[in-house]
């Protein structure tokens, strides 16, 4: 990476943008950029933190882990349906995990927040940061998306999704 390109990105980052750059090639959905101040006027302080500041929930603290009904997990931001319930399973890690998102719902980019390189996912829609994606989750996929329930809302099947924010 060029100096001006990483200057320029954290200079956006400061400046409380999002980066397209984390939006799934080719993904099917329109990118929405607002600034940090405008997604913490739209948002519950948690899930702010969790989704634009890439803060992390306390493990076993998000209803979601107990949701056991048919629907769609969507972007608490922006309201990107990102999961299927047919795909969510119990980790036992305390956070809702499922082993496939949705076709393009998904950008990542790789943490080296704990030293060691983790991938981590963010909605391909507003870039708000959901968790990390591990290779330890059931067959068919093998992996795991260990998601911040602060940072989905649950759609139970039948229900209509909500408009996505504009």
């Amino acid at each position: 990476m060029k100096r001006r390109d990483m200057l320029g990105g954290l200079l956006a980052l400061a400046a409380g943008h999002t980066f397209p750059a984390l939006a799934a090639k080719g993904g099917g959905s329109m990118q929405l950029t607002k600034s940090r101040q405008e997604w913490a006027a739209l948002l519950p302080e948690t899930s702010y933190a969790v989704l634009f500041e890439e803060a992390t929930e306390r493990p076993g603290s998000s209803p979601l882990n107990h949701e056991k009904r048919e629907g769609t997990y969507v972007c608490a931001a922006c309201f990107l349906p990102l999961f299927s319930s047919a795909a969510k399973y119990d980790s036992g890690t305390g956070w809702p995990s499922f082993f496939r998102p949705l076709p393009d719902a998904l950008g990542i980019k790789t943490d080296w927040k704990l030293i060691l390189p983790r991938t981590e996912y963010h909605c391909s829609r507003c870039g708000g940061h959901q968790g990390h994606v591990f290779d330890d989750g059931p067959p068919p996929t093998g992996k795991r998306y260990c998601n911040n329930g602060v940072a989905l809302r649950f759609v139970p099947e039948g229900e209509a999704l909500p408009d996505l924010r504009t």
